[in-house]
């Protein structure tokens, strides 16, 4: 019975310093993670960036807004307020209008970008330009995306 004790408080000794000497490795490892890539070096200037998403389907079923049409709403409605330059990227989307029906159309981003500081002057600029094509193109809604990031040009 004695040898058998020994036996028994042997094994569990083993097993006690075994667990204390691979638990802390095996618990450091679960929360490793892959090393970290270099930090990006930060470049530019702080910027708002505002994408205006512009549908040209019309609700009362009248003929669809024309790229001519479109790009001369650029050129008198938007160049003036936003001269340093801009972007328009021609696209396909869908939304839910007013009534509940799922419209599929053609659809244009515009892409400006402006120093920080000028947001809240560009902000309301920006507001009229929504406005505008709503009112001349009939459009329930023009969508607008704000973020924040670096520039360098």
């Amino acid at each position: 019975m004695t040898l058998q004790l020994t036996r028994t408080r042997v094994a569990l000794a083993t097993a006690t310093v075994l667990l204390a000497v691979g638990a802390p490795t095996a618990y450091a490892t679960l929360g490793e993670e892959t090393p970290a890539a270099a930090p990006t070096p930060v470049r530019g200037e702080p910027y708002a960036e505002t994408r205006l998403l512009f549908g040209t389907a019309r609700p009362d079923g009248g003929p669809a807004v024309t790229d001519r049409q479109f790009m001369a709403f650029i050129d008198k409605e938007v160049t003036p307020d936003f001269p340093d330059g801009l972007t328009v990227q021609s696209g396909r989307g869908q939304w839910r209008d007013a009534s509940g029906a799922i419209d599929k159309e053609r659809s244009y981003e515009l892409i400006l970008l402006y120093p920080v500081g000028e947001a809240a002057a560009r902000d309301r600029k920006i507001e009229e330009i929504r406005r505008d094509y709503e009112k001349a193109f009939g459009q329930e809604s023009v969508g607008r995306v704000d973020d924040q990031v670096r520039v360098d040009f």
